[in-house]
């Protein structure tokens, strides 16, 4: 196994016991045919979620439970502890792995791979690094691998509570990083978590942080123009 061959995955999770067994189990299911350090990253729950970390704790490469201060500073604890030469990937208390990229030995420690995630049963997002990841989240964690060599210190700003992510995503693509599409690469994104619950003001903060106010007034044209043509739509002339 080469270096770029070591994946690191992540779950972080508080008090989701109904949904952390189906993310163990579907990380467990890509060992057979990946060589993968698994770690979680429990928030202090008292609902029954350690006991589901330690029925499986044979499986999992390191795990530790304490509070925090919310998702992004558990997401840098476990980026903190991820092996210093593996690609790493976050699954939430909820999310799968449906496919691996067949091989990481493709791959340089300073591509950022990418693949496509399904939001619920039927609907798929389309990933894209191109220009629209300047005016929106375009790439999901659930099917984004990142080399933590490109960004060895934990990478999320936590002054951003709804979506760190993104801000790390743009910063990748500001500093040109190479990203690239696995087509194989599938992830599951459960409904309902933290990045459903939108908060336009602070995406708009970080396009206007990462790429300047020319990229955010763009990214609030598109926002609204999305919310009016589907009602323009519906018009009927008299």
């Amino acid at each position: 196994m080469s270096l770029s061959d070591k994946l690191s995955v992540i779950t972080v999770v508080k008090n989701g016991a109904c949904l952390l067994e189906e993310t163990i189990v579907s990380v467990i299911a890509q060992k057979t045919s990946t060589a993968i350090d698994y770690l979680v990253v429990d928030g202090g729950s008292t609902d029954g979620t350690l006991e589901i970390i330690k029925k499986y704790a044979n499986q999992i490469s390191w795990w530790s439970s304490e509070q925090d201060n919310g998702i992004y500073d558990a997401m840098n604890k476990g980026w903190a502890a991820a092996a210093d030469d593996s690609f790493v990937l976050f699954l939430g208390a909820g999310d799968k792995i449906i496919a691996l990229p067949g091989s990481m030995s493709r791959y340089s420690r300073l591509d950022v791979v990418y693949g496509s995630v399904m939001m619920g049963e039927k609907t798929v997002f389309t990933p894209r690094a191109d220009f629209h990841l300047k005016l929106y989240n375009s790439l999901h964690h659930q099917a984004l691998l990142v080399n933590k060599a490109l960004h060895p210190a934990p990478p999320f700003n936590c002054s951003y509570p709804l979506y760190a992510d993104f801000d790390f995503n743009q910063r990748m693509k500001k500093s040109r990083v190479n990203f690239v599409f696995d087509p194989q690469f599938t992830g599951y994104a459960r409904t309902g978590g933290v990045s459903d619950r939108q908060c336009f003001a602070e995406s708009l903060r970080i396009v206007s942080a990462n790429f300047g106010l020319l990229w955010a007034t763009l990214a609030f044209t598109g926002y609204y123009a999305m919310k009016i043509i589907p009602f323009l739509r519906q018009l009927r002339p008299f």
